[in-house]
């Protein structure tokens, strides 16, 4: 597994192949080590790598040896996880473009990891007012306090009364940083970054001693997104980057759930305007945790006898383009966009598929635009 996570680290250090890509090229040949060795007209094969990129990959290969890359990287960065490792969230392998490495610090719990304890995202403006953080604090310990792991950015403001709320009620809460996971950023929350490490955990895609840039924090807030069932987004004006973070939970098939607030008050402006788009309204507590309550846990993968692989493995009778959609679906979850890829058939008839094997009992729809065989 310490070889292969030697090629993602290969990989992500040529330009031009960034999240999105490098997972393509995964899912195309099983293993970044065959893809590292692979012929041009191979490669050339992958969606998004043309004649241009190919030259920069045939001249970065020559010049990085994988395996020492991984020694000389391991000696500032000793943990992270790569997709192909096990204990990489299950969540965020759903998106289109998981972090080729995610760096951790704290205490890891492998429960949130696999997806058997729902995390729940909560963001917000850095200049919140009186009602966002009375509300923010009341919000985070109901969810700790009923088994939720609450997922947030350590920005000022919202994010941090999030993660305090979290730690002062004997909570979880992890905080997804837009610089290495060793930077305080920002320097007031020195004591919060300390509690973290030995109460929560705090994870980032930028390694250690990055220091904060602007542009990492749009790309680090689909993250939270992606690593969260819902997210919650508290306070924002209309120019906030918790919107983003919204945006990109709606991208990802995530609920999204809104505090209202009058649209005199400037920080409730991009929450009202979510609500106009079908986000969910944050009410009460309780009926909060109620909606919260309908989404199902991840499925653990199951041991299965040798009667019920047999049974599983008696197809259907169905025409052959709907036979196609089945088979694309493993006996695990399936995301949808795994489906479209392996069926290789337009987007909109595997849509009209799955509905259609619905309807027959033999799939369900989970959260996410995920499918299981039934």
């Amino acid at each position: 597994m310490q070889k292969e996570s030697a090629y993602w680290l290969a990989w992500s250090k040529i330009p031009g192949v960034g999240p999105i890509l490098l997972k393509r090229v995964w899912q195309q040949f099983n293993s970044l080590e065959t893809a590292w060795n692979a012929s041009a007209t191979e490669l050339g094969q992958v969606e998004g790598i043309g004649a241009k990129l190919l030259n920069t990959i045939k001249q970065k290969r020559s010049q990085i040896n994988p395996s020492n890359l991984l020694q000389q990287h391991l000696q500032k960065n000793p943990q992270f996880w790569t997709p192909n490792h096990d204990n990489y969230p299950r969540l965020l392998l759903e998106i289109p473009s998981p972090p080729p490495l995610l760096y951790y610090q704290g205490q890891v719990d492998l429960l949130e990891n696999h997806g058997q304890t729902p995390l729940v995202g909560i963001v917000g403006t850095r200049y919140p007012t009186e009602h966002g953080r009375r509300w923010t604090r009341k919000i985070a310990i109901a969810l700790v306090k009923h088994g939720f792991t609450v997922v947030s950015g350590m920005a000022a403001g919202i994010d941090g009364v999030a993660h305090q709320a979290c730690l002062e009620a004997g909570g979880r809460t992890i905080a997804v940083l837009g610089t290495g996971v060793d930077m305080v950023y920002p320097r007031h929350h020195k004591q919060l970054h300390q509690r973290l490490q030995k109460e929560g955990l705090i994870l980032s895609e930028y390694a250690a001693g990055t220091p904060g840039d602007r542009r990492h924090f749009p790309a680090r807030n689909r993250i939270i997104a992606g690593l969260s069932r819902a997210v919650l987004v508290m306070e924002a004006p209309e120019k906030s980057g918790a919107l983003i973070t919204a945006r990109y939970a709606n991208e990802f098939c995530r609920d999204v759930y809104t505090l209202p607030n009058s649209p005199d008050v400037v920080q409730a402006r991009g929450c009202l305007k979510l609500i106009h788009h079908g986000a969910e309204m944050i009410v009460t507590e309780d009926e909060l945790l109620e909606m919260l309550g309908a989404i199902p846990q991840l499925d653990q993968p199951q041991q299965l006898s040798l009667f019920e692989v047999e049974k599983k493995e008696s197809l259907p009778q169905l025409e052959p383009d709907l036979l196609k959609i089945f088979q694309a679906i493993s006996n695990e979850v399936t995301p949808f966009d795994i489906i479209v890829e392996k069926a290789g058939l337009p987007t909109a008839q595997v849509s009209g598929g799955l509905l259609q094997l619905e309807l027959q009992g033999l799939i369900t729809q989970l959260p996410g635009m995920r499918y299981q065989k039934t």
